[in-house]
């Protein structure tokens, strides 16, 4: 591993003094810019702990091929996949390995004991989302560029990639798949183009409706809840809870004012959404959705935030750049926590 010249290094927090008691108080966390202008945009974070995190995305356009960046210990640096070009979307993994990466031209890679391999897909669409209840148990979803068409669902068999049983012929014809999430191998959701939804409930797919045709980018569940943003223009975010099964309405929670939604992730007792222009949303402990005034506005422009990772240390990670329109550009990684990264 190398390491990336262009990270530069987050604002050390502040202590203040608690008033009239002598004693100090730690302030709370601050949103701070871990690393800026990285080349390719930043599009997917995971990591196995708050000081082994993965940070995937888009080619750096150097001959070095996708982004891929590996915080260990406090030091981030970039990890040569083997891959010449090419973006990686998703990152997934498990503590002590394997971890997944999926991205354009049917891509997917395992890294597993130091080193990457190329593994046996049956297409060549964009693997935009992964997920997995265990290395054994994994699935793909994606479909063509720009998500118009080509939707599709694979399942991990052995070493190679399968198309999923049932997975509805039609859906390719018009619509792609996102981003899928489980809360176990017998509860999982995929999201994708114009509202549409597949839940597998450990035996079938079906195909669910949520009452929308908006887009939805992203799914993620805590224990409690499953979660799901998108929307073009207005951001759209949308809960179900757990444990209730599929037949249950997904209801509609979307923050006041919010844009375009893209990443969502829940935690045991919070969750954040992000989106458009480095917007952020953070769920309060009344479940109500709302803006979060992170004081960065002035360092997106027309840059976005794709994804968002809350650690096992309650940190919170959120990645992105100019990632809107290709070429993917202008990374950004955001933490906020109380030990800069």
């Amino acid at each position: 591993m190398r390491p990336i010249s262009l990270c530069r290094t987050a604002l050390i927090l502040l202590l203040a003094a608690g008033c009239g008691s002598g004693e100090e108080e730690e302030d709370a966390p601050e949103w701070q810019v871990a690393m800026d202008h990285v080349p390719g945009a930043l599009l997917s974070l995971w990591g196995a702990s708050d000081r082994d995190v993965w940070a995937v995305g888009a080619d750096a356009g150097d001959g070095s091929g996708p982004t891929v960046l590996r915080q260990e210990n406090g030091a981030f640096s970039r990890i040569e996949t083997g891959e010449t070009s090419g973006d990686l979307w998703w990152v997934f993994g498990f503590d002590g390995g394997p971890v997944f990466l999926g991205g354009s031209g049917g891509t997917i890679l395992r890294y597993a004991d130091g080193a990457f391999e190329r593994m046996i897909t049956p297409g060549t669409g964009v693997v935009f989302g992964l997920w997995g209840a265990s290395p054994s148990e994994m699935w793909a979803v994606g479909g063509e560029a720009g998500g118009a068409q080509g939707a599709f669902a694979w399942r991990l068999e052995g070493d190679a990639w399968t198309p999923a049983p049932g997975f509805p012929d039609d859906l390719a014809a018009t619509d792609a798949l996102w981003k899928v999430f489980g809360r176990s191998a017998s509860d999982v959701w995929m999201v994708g183009t114009g509202g549409k939804m597949l839940h597998y409930d450990g035996a079938a797919l079906s195909p669910e409706f949520a009452g929308l045709s908006e887009s939805l980018f992203t799914v993620h569940a805590s224990s409690q809840r499953f979660a799901a943003v998108g929307g073009f223009g207005t951001g759209l975010l949308l809960e179900h809870p757990t444990g209730t099964g599929a037949d249950v309405a997904w209801s509609n929670v979307s923050p006041a004012g919010a844009p375009s939604l893209i990443g969502v992730c829940l935690g045991e007792s919070a969750g954040y959404a992000v989106g458009e222009f480095g917007y952020i949303a953070e769920r309060g402990a009344s479940g109500q959705w709302s803006e979060v005034d992170t004081g960065l506005e002035s360092v997106f422009g027309v840059r976005s935030l794709h994804s968002v990772w809350i650690d096992p240390a309650g940190g919170v990670w959120a990645a992105g750049g100019q990632v809107r329109v290709p070429p993917l550009l202008d990374g950004i990684l955001l933490h906020r926590g109380t030990a800069a990264p």
